[in-house]
């Protein structure tokens, strides 16, 4: 029952063969057996869930659900606000943290019908591509639990592998939505800025910063995106459009594809394996595109936007708490933030006007375009117990993020990007392959992102790979060993529900 896709789960509520109590049951189940191997899930709410469920199942009985997601149990990443439920950031200063609002992405998931169950696991604050933080621990790779997950929406890819959930939230600065649904199999959609609402980011006129939905496929990713997406006042990037917006979407066949190639942005380093694997990638599908060529992503000094770019985010968000209380956030944290006050109101107006300078050459590229492919990862998933990789191709990487080149040089031109689960590395462990599309052509990008996984998911070796979690053994470290400051719990914010605890 677990593996049923989110539509398959919805469409067997409607027909009655299927009532969300019980599928909820099997989602607490399926927890109990899994999320202690991995440290998927952190805050739970069982009880609360068990209620929502019940009078779901009297909706669906009765004809009249509530919205498109009714009764379907859903993951919240852990920096995003969950009414009554605990939203820790990962973060010694967080960790009895219990909004009373909903973030209001979280706000519609919910008025559509969802029920939210549980958070999933980030770095401290969201900061890199591991998801380990003091107050949870570690999340591991449902492949192989003694390797990252990635991050920092690794929760949520994680649970969504382990077939834990049907659909959950991330959030994406430099490939946050990704880098871990590359590194763990499933589908991760970093929209433009317009798309979805995002009125919680502190520089409310930056973009870098979007929120977006994970998926285990492209039509269980578009159902949640047609609940997501929408306008608020409050963020100013965000656009008013048709409420129906991405209801349908253009007809797009695999054979009038358009489709440039890069195997490594511009010259980042790329494990040779993993170029490797992009090659055969490409070779395959070209032939079945109308055209296909290599195109050149060097656009300029992306490298150093990006610090400058990010910097002023966590500067904004983090500076003035760092500024009284040194140790209130881990290193990674407190390095931002330094290099944030290293820099000047010169180098601030350099970033935005090269910004700026890198849209416009990626537009110019795009003219022959429809897409773009590149590897999502630059190396295969390492082991959890290592921050960040450090060297790859001989480069040793200047700064903990440095590795997620790949991903944060596509946040610089403000358009779309996604990963799709694309068979194995040479280790065995998930390959994801990254899509950019033209800025704010988001409807053309998805549609063509649904054609490349039917062409791919026609072929055993390049289908999205499912782990063995029978064979999944418990790490050799336990993930939960790094907590420092444990979560404080109060009646609905637990870490297990009342179903796994003996279980754990």
């Amino acid at each position: 029952m677990m593996s049923l896709s989110a539509h398959d789960v919805l469409q067997r509520f409607a027909d009655h063969r299927l009532t969300p109590s019980d599928y909820l049951a099997a989602c607490l189940e399926r927890i109990s057996q899994v999320n202690p191997r991995i440290n998927a899930l952190t805050a739970i709410d069982g009880e609360g869930a068990v209620a929502e469920a019940v009078q779901a199942t009297v909706r669906w009985r009765a004809g009249t659900p509530k919205g498109p997601l009714d009764g379907l149990p859903v993951g919240v990443k852990d920096l995003q606000n969950t009414k009554g439920l605990l939203t820790t950031h990962g973060s010694p200063r967080m960790r009895a943290n219990c909004p009373q609002d909903d973030q209001p992405m979280v706000a519609r998931l919910r008025a559509a019908g969802a029920i939210i169950l549980a958070k999933t696991n980030v770095p401290e604050c969201g900061a890199g591509g591991n998801s380990r933080n003091p107050v949870w621990g570690a999340t591991g790779n449902p492949f192989d639990a003694n390797l990252i997950a990635g991050g920092s929406s690794g929760g949520s890819a994680a649970a969504l592998a382990a077939d834990l959930l049907p659909l959950c939230t991330g959030s994406d600065t430099g490939g946050s939505l990704r880098l871990p649904a590359a590194l763990c199999g499933i589908v991760g959609y970093r929209p433009s800025v317009d798309v979805i609402a995002h009125p919680t980011r502190p520089l409310g006129w930056s973009g870098i910063s979007v929120l977006g939905p994970m998926a285990r496929s492209m039509d269980d990713l578009l159902l949640m995106l047609r609940v997501c997406a929408g306008y608020d006042p409050d963020d100013p990037l965000s656009a008013p459009g048709a409420p129906d917006r991405f209801a349908s979407l253009p007809a797009v066949s695999l054979g009038a594809l358009r489709v440039g190639y890069s195997e490594d942005f511009g010259g980042a380093p790329v494990d040779p394996a993993i170029r490797a694997t992009f090659r055969a990638r490409i070779d395959k599908i070209a032939p079945h595109v109308q055209h296909c060529s290599a195109v050149d992503l060097a656009l300029g000094e992306m490298d150093r936007c990006f610090d400058i770019l990010r910097a002023e985010s966590f500067l904004s968000a983090f500076g003035e708490v760092v500024r009284s209380d040194p140790d209130a956030f881990g290193p990674d944290i407190a390095t931002n933030v330094a290099l944030g006050e290293s820099m000047t109101l010169a180098d601030r107006a350099w970033a935005h006007a090269e910004q700026t300078r890198i849209l416009r050459r990626f537009n110019a590229v795009m003219q022959g375009f429809d897409v773009i492919l590149l590897p999502t990862a630059p190396v295969s998933p390492f082991p959890w117990t290592q921050g960040h990789a450090t060297e790859i191709e001989s480069q040793s990487m200047d700064i903990y993020y440095r590795w997620l080149a790949l991903t944060y040089r596509g946040s610089l031109s403000g358009g779309p990007s996604i990963t799709l689960p694309c068979g194995r590395d040479p280790h065995g462990l998930p390959f994801g392959l990254q899509m950019l599309g033209p800025v704010r052509g988001d409807e053309g990008m998805l549609a063509a992102a649904t054609a490349v996984e039917r062409f791919f998911a026609a072929d055993p070796d390049t289908a999205r790979p499912r782990p063995d979690l029978a064979a999944l053994a418990p790490p050799d470290i336990d993930l939960r060993s790094i907590v420092t400051h444990p979560p404080i719990l109060n009646s609905v914010g637990r870490s297990e529900p009342t179903a796994m605890r003996t279980a754990v």
